[in-house]
């Protein structure tokens, strides 16, 4: 359904395009896991089309020498005791570059390149949020600091370690996605939802039992929870029809 293209930045983006059928309702920034733009998240943007939104998956890190196959097993292998020391050595190669002290503003910057191509494209009617994934989950509150024209964001179990000040530039509502078992993430939420009151942020999370990191992940057996996925998707679904 959807098709690459280069969104013009301070460097060129690659990106996956995926077109609804019809007049979109809207439009939705889809960010990946720190594993990519893989088939899985180009999967996510097609269910997006398919619902009727023109959806966008920016590819922010360069993965090129790995293969998608790979980029699977790493992600199944990590859960592995066994193997689990062996791949986070690979983990910390394949992470290297978010260690850049300018990583953070660059992939910012070229996130709101995306909403730009997204917000002036006629047909969206300047409708246009984000969700994201685990790496693309703490850009998706990143992108609603600094894009206050965003219409909603959505995170999975990303990471909003702003301070409050930074927080309250956020104008639209914030609908994010956790899993009881994602201790990490889960023991710094009421700090979290407590910060976001503070900083006067529409912020709502759902936690799911049952479930950890990357329960959406439907190409990863040993993390994904089909349950939670799939209420995800109906609540994401809900979400966006009221702003868009």
């Amino acid at each position: 359904m959807g098709r690459m293209i280069e969104i013009q930045s301070d460097k060129t983006v690659d990106a996956y395009l995926a077109e609804p059928t019809s007049k979109p309702k809207g439009a939705i920034i889809v960010i990946h896991e720190v594993w990519g733009l893989v088939d899985h998240i180009k999967s996510i943007a097609d269910r997006f089309a398919e619902e009727g939104y023109l959806a966008l998956a920016p590819n922010l890190l360069d993965l090129s020498e790995f293969s998608s196959d790979e980029i699977v097993q790493l992600q199944k292998d990590l859960f592995d005791p066994i193997r689990r020391a062996e791949i986070q050595l690979q983990l910390r190669k394949l992470m290297a570059p978010l260690q850049d002290p300018g990583f953070g503003e660059l992939t910012t910057q070229r996130l709101l390149s995306c909403f730009e191509y997204l917000y002036s494209n006629p047909q969206t009617e300047q409708n246009v949020g984000v969700v994201g994934y685990c790496f693309g989950g703490t850009y998706s509150f990143a992108l609603a600091v600094a894009e206050p024209r965003l219409k909603i964001a959505l995170p999975f179990y990303g990471h909003a370690d702003q301070p409050m000040e930074e927080l309250s530039k956020i104008a639209c509502p914030v609908r994010a996605f956790y899993g009881q078992n994602d201790e990490g993430l889960i023991s710094k939420l009421d700090n979290l939802k407590q910060r976001m009151s503070d900083a006067h942020v529409d912020f709502i999370a759902k936690v799911y039992t049952d479930c950890g990191h990357a329960f959406f992940n439907d190409s990863n057996p040993i993390t994904y929870n089909k349950s939670a996925a799939d209420d995800a998707w109906v609540e994401v679904k809900r979400e966006l029809s009221r702003v868009m």
